[in-house]
Order: C-alpha cells, then sequence, then structure tokens
C-alpha cells in the first residue's frame, strides 16, 4: 500500500473541487481488499460512482470523506464555496464532484463526526432490516463501529435485552459504555453456555457484524426458534462451514442478508436513500460517534494506518486519515 499522486483533471461547469480534511478507513471492506480477500469478479460498487468497476490493483479505495469545498464551476452556486462537505469518495486531499454527490454537514456536527456517516447509514439499515419488537432479546455480534453504531440504536427500543459480543477487549469496553446487558467474548469456552444462559432463553434477533463467518454457527446456536438473523458482515472470499444439518433444519430461523446500497422493497414505499440520511444524521449528533476514534494518521503515514489495522487491530476501533 501507497500513497500516489495524480493531477487532477480541469474543473466542469458543474463541478465542485473539494479539499479534503479527513477520511475513516473502513476495518471490514478496506481490509478485505487491503488483504486481497475479495471476489476479483465483483464490481467495487454500482452506486457510488466513484468507486464504480472492478476489484484491481492499484485501486483507489474508501468511501467516507470530509472537506471544505474551495472552488465550484461556473455552473455551481457560489454559495457553495466554504462549506463544509461529505463526499463518498476515496482517500484523496482533493477530489472533484458534482453537487448533487455531496453532503452538507450539519453545522452542530464536527468534521471528525461526519466520517461515521455510511457506517451510521449502514447501522439504520441493519437495524430497519431487523425491525425489533417490544420485548425481544437481542444479541450483537461484533463491536467493530458498525457493532457499536448498532447497538447504540437498539438500545433506544424497548427491548428486554441487548447483549454484544467481540473477541477483542478494548472493543467490548466501548460496547459496555452503552449500558448493553453484558458484553461477551466469542472465544471464551463458556461463549454459548453464558449467552444462552443469559435470562435463561435464546435471543429473538441477532446480528452477525464481526466480518467472521464463523461467527454465523454462534448466531444459529444462540438465536430461538423462529428468530432472525441478519448478517450485515462482508466476507469477501472468506469461508467457514456453517452448521445448517442438525437443529437449523427445524428451527425456521430466517437468514437476513442485509447491504446498505438498497433499501428492504417492504419499506421502499415509504423511505429512500435521503429519508435514511436524514435519520442518519440526527442518530449522529445523538450518539457521538468520534468519542471511538482511537488513532489519527496523516495521508503521508497510511500505510502505518493499514499495517496497524492488519496486524494489531485490538489495539484500534476507528482510525481516521486527516490531511492538514
Amino acid at each position: 500500500m501507497e500513497p500516489r499522486e495524480e493531477a487532477l483533471p480541469a474543473l466542469g461547469a458543474d463541478d465542485i473541487l473539494v479539499e479534503t480534511t479527513c477520511s475513516a478507513i473502513s476495518a471490514g471492506t478496506e481490509m478485505l481488499i487491503y488483504q486481497g480477500r475479495f471476489p476479483h469478479d465483483l464490481e467495487t460498487d454500482s452506486v457510488i460512482s466513484s468507486l464504480r468497476g472492478g476489484f484491481k490493483y492499484p485501486l483507489a479505495y474508501g468511501y467516507a470523506c470530509v472537506g471544505k469545498v474551495v472552488e465550484v464551476g461556473k455552473q455551481v452556486n457560489r454559495e457553495w464555496l466554504g462549506r463544509p462537505v461529505f463526499g463518498f469518495q476515496p482517500h484523496t486531499s482533493h477530489f472533484i464532484s458534482e453537487a448533487k454527490s455531496l453532503f452538507h454537514i450539519p453545522h452542530s456536527l464536527q468534521p471528525e463526526t461526519a466520517c461515521f456517516l455510511p457506517n451510521m447509514e449502514t447501522a439504520v439499515n441493519l437495524v430497519q432490516d431487523g425491525a425489533p419488537i417490544f420485548g425481544e432479546r437481542v444479541l450483537v455480534l461484533g463491536q467493530g463501529v458498525i457493532g457499536l453504531l448498532t447497538a447504540s440504536l437498539l438500545n433506544k427500543f424497548p427491548i428486554e435485552a441487548l447483549v454484544t459480543a467481540d473477541c477483542y477487549e478494548l472493543r467490548r469496553k466501548a460496547s459496555l459504555t452503552l449500558k448493553v446487558g453484558d458484553a461477551l467474548d466469542p472465544n471464551s469456552e463458556s461463549f454459548q453456555n453464558d449467552s444462552s444462559a443469559y435470562r435463561q432463553r435464546k435471543f429473538d434477533l441477532t446480528f452477525e457484524l464481526s466480518g467472521n463467518p464463523a461467527a454465523l454457527n454462534d448466531a444459529l446456536a444462540l438465536t430461538a426458534f423462529s428468530g432472525r438473523i441478519v448478517i450485515g458482515s462482508w466476507y469477501g472470499e472468506k469461508l467457514a462451514e456453517i452448521d445448517l444439518g442438525g437443529a437449523f433444519h427445524r428451527s425456521r430461523i430466517k437468514l437476513i442478508s442485509s447491504q446498505v446500497s438498497t433499501i428492504a422493497p417492504e419499506l421502499s414505499g415509504r423511505w429512500d436513500k435521503a429519508r435514511r440520511f436524514e435519520v442518519a444524521w440526527q442518530a449522529l449528533e445523538r450518539i457521538k460517534p468520534e468519542k471511538w476514534i482511537t488513532h489519527r494518521f496523516s495521508i503521508d503515514q497510511a500505510e502505518k494506518a493499514y499495517r496497524l489495522l492488519d496486524e494489531n487491530p485490538q489495539e484500534t476501533i476507528q482510525i481516521l486519515v486527516t490531511y492538514s
């Protein structure tokens, strides 16, 4: 991994030039790409225009850039100048975008907070797909940023119990500050017993957000008859044996694939991306996830940032790239 310099194209009449302030590294998707564990025949992203194309090196990646508008094209309202904006852009010191692809950052939010917008939109999508019901017992496997954001949203629901799990102590401690019922270690020999013994019942709704496909077996074992498992992790080319024999065959457990690029068909009559983003902005203001930033690296130190996340993920929650 190395930073490269490229010349920006000329600014078009409808374009906006943004100088980046900070960008967030995705510990899940970006690590799969960094490690070369992505499906080579899959489109990078069919929704985010700056990421369209195939997965192949060299690849500029990332999708959480916050910056300030420094120049606008002839057809663009000059009121854009100086505004703080968010863009779904790879890590870069400057980028050119059309106005329709940028988001005004609310004045109440700091730039670093706005870097969490994509993950918060993902968390909102996950909770909507899970559709928690009054009095349910809920388990969240994985307490990286998306898991923490999802647990933060769930904590506002009138559910009976909310339990989380993560293999890293740092993230379990962060989870406990959300006042969840418990934050467990999935690598513990007693994990399944500790989880299923929680109020002596299994869970109605489980979120698998750990990025580890083997965690699906824990989800299957800990989810009650006719429960739901929302799978928000993207595993890339990682494979694991999943136990769909035995008890699962009669369990009527529903496996739900959840990905933020689209909205569930049953919600699309009332919800669109704009409404979901509005909810995500409001949630960012309420939750203030910048407290989970553990490291900041300048763009020149990006290699160190990725190496840390690859070799010592237990020391990190959210890493930011800065461009001062």
